[in-house]
């Protein structure tokens, strides 16, 4: 995919080339969104807000990294909807088992060479991280999943997050504690690394 050339080519109204930046994108757009939301539906909502915001928006992009500006128009769009949760408190739409735990998103289904074991334990660990990541702040929990779920650098999450160098990796340094700490209570689901008296790997 020749990004620049397809960038060009939206920019001039060519719906197409926006079309396959989407396909490129979508799965990163969702994943940001379901991780700083914690809901499946929120997360289809924001990724699809956010897509149409990146089109009117293409106008504005100045070239660098165009992941890193999609992103800040996704977080943009997971803090909207935060704020109008304040303002209006909702019962999450998950699905639910017989126990009240929320089913894991279609979204996150098992690799078809896996077992039915490491299935039910992989998606018990994605539930576990989710409830951590839940626990941290908004602003910790975006940056924690710029750098540590999409991959990105440093200077790309504070491009994306729209802050300060130094803030994101201060924010990234209290997002990894506060999991570290969370996750000790599902313990029996993390590798050996990650128990208790182990750091992260870095």
């Amino acid at each position: 995919m020749n990004e620049t050339a397809l960038i060009s080519d939206a920019r001039r109204g060519d719906l197409d080339a926006f079309n396959r930046l989407i396909l490129a994108y979508q799965d990163m757009v969702y994943n940001q969104a379901y991780r700083v939301l914690g809901e499946a539906a929120a997360a289809d909502d924001a990724a699809q807000e956010s897509f149409i915001s990146a089109y009117r928006k293409l106008g504005s992009y100045r070239g660098g990294s165009f992941r890193a500006w999609l992103l800040r128009i996704v977080t943009n769009a997971c803090y909207d909807e935060l704020r109008r949760r304040k303002r209006r408190p909702t019962t999450p739409l998950e699905p639910v088992d017989d126990f009240d735990e929320e089913i894991e998103s279609p979204r996150w289904a098992a690799d078809p060479g896996e077992s039915p074991e490491e299935a039910a334990e992989r998606a018990e660990l994605a539930q576990a991280i989710q409830r951590c990541l839940n626990e941290l702040s908004p602003d910790f929990r975006n940056v924690v999943v710029l750098v540590d779920v999409q991959g990105m650098d440093y200077a790309e999450a504070a491009q994306a997050a729209g802050k300060p160098l130094g803030t994101v990796k201060s924010r990234l340094s209290r997002a990894r504690r506060g999991l570290r700490k969370c996750l000790q209570k599902f313990w029996e689901l993390l590798p050996a690394a990650f128990r208790l008296g182990e750091e992260f790997p870095s």
